[in-house]
Order: C-alpha cells, then structure tokens, then sequence
C-alpha cells in the first residue's frame, strides 16, 4: 500500500494510506493531516511504500530502521506514536532524516553533513543489516551533530548552507566513499560562530530556493 509517513519536531510518527489525501486545486484549503501539541509541528514527511525500508538518521550520527508496515497506521486527527515506542532512540538522540530505500545496491550512496561542517559519502549497500539498538553511521568529533543525510547515485552536485548565509557547492565525486565508521572530511570551512544548517543534492535544472529564519525568500537557477 503507498503510504504517507509523518514525523513531528517533538518526536511522534504515524502513516496514513496516501489515499487519504486527494488531489485540490490551488486555492484548496487541504485537509487536516494530524492533530499536534501547540509547540509541535510536522518536521519530516515521506512518501512510501508499506513494503519499502524507512532509515531513520539522528543527531548523535547512528541510524535506526523499520520496514513501512511497521510503523502503526493513525487516522487523520490522531497525533500518533512516540517514536522512542517504535526504536531504541537514545533519550537525548533526535531524528534528522527519514530515508526510504528500495534495495541496498553498492552504486547507490549516503551523503552527510554535520554541524561543524564535516562531509561524508558512504555506500548504502554499508546499512543493509542494522542491529534493533541501531548502527553508527558516521563518527562524529566531540560536541558535533548530524545536520542532513541525502540519497545520492554518486554523480550528483552538492551544496552546503551555514547559518550565517554561506554556501558551498562541490562535485559529489570530490568526497571519496568512506565506511561506516569514518568520520569524514571538510565539507566546507566556517567562520567563528558560524554552522552548517541544510545540505542539499541538486539536479540539473533545478533553481534553489533559500528561505531565511525571518520569512525572506530568494530564488535562484543552478
């Protein structure tokens, strides 16, 4: 069944069947997805398949799975399940990407990015098999955090945000594929008091659209 999985900031998952959702035209009101707390807020949103592997990434650089049908089906109002209920997250760990995989094939790979600015590609074919307590997917140095995971073919541009407005953009291919393990290599040099808030993969003829933490929005071709 294709299905809709939502995760909000605070922590609580849930899928729906995609069904459930239908097709409105621009000025539709939409329909309510989930119920939240007023300090929640959908964070991450997936469009699957019950059958498919969802990846879960965190903060703390390990990584966590379920298969779709595993994760429980609410309806449209419910808030869902906490997801320390579905894996073994650490208390202090928090979910940075959700990543469906149809089938771990070595030419496929996992691009990371961390807060310090460190870069990372690794093999997907690395997290084929992942202990119910989870894997490490990356070393992170002391007082530095997951930011981004992006599913890449190896062949790919990658651009690198700071907080401070910077960018960086570099072929894919210059990070050479490292194990799981690995801690990576400089994805991009910070400035003091600056960090790295987004990574993206780009596809030819795509334009990048940066929204800032005020509202302000600014367009432009790749």
């Amino acid at each position: 069944e294709n299905s809709i999985i939502t995760l909000t900031h605070n922590g609580y998952i849930k899928r729906l069947a995609a069904n459930t959702y239908r097709s409105q035209k621009r000025g539709g009101r939409g329909v309510q997805g989930m119920n939240t707390n007023e300090d929640d807020f959908v964070e991450h949103l997936l469009s699957t398949s019950t059958h498919d592997t969802i990846l879960f990434f965190t903060s703390k650089g390990k990584v966590y799975r379920a298969k779709g049908y595993e994760i429980p089906e609410f309806s449209r109002t419910a808030k869902g399940l906490p997801i320390v209920n579905l894996l073994n997250v650490e208390k202090e760990e928090k979910i940075t990407a959700m990543i469906r995989v149809e089938s771990f094939e070595d030419d496929a790979y996992f691009m990371f990015t961390t807060k310090q600015g460190v870069a990372k590609r690794t093999p997907v074919s690395q997290f084929a098999h992942i202990r119910t307590n989870g894997l490490i997917a990356l070393g992170l140095r002391e007082e530095d955090e997951l930011i981004s995971v992006r599913l890449t073919d190896g062949k790919k541009q990658v651009i690198i945000g700071t907080r401070a407005g910077m960018l960086v953009r570099f072929e894919e291919k210059d990070i050479r594929s490292m194990g799981r393990s690995a801690a990576g290599v400089r994805g991009i040099k910070l400035r003091e008091g600056d960090e790295v808030i987004g990574m993206e993969i780009l596809e030819e003829g795509q334009e990048i659209f940066v929204v800032t933490e005020k509202g302000y929005g600014k367009r432009t071709p790749e």
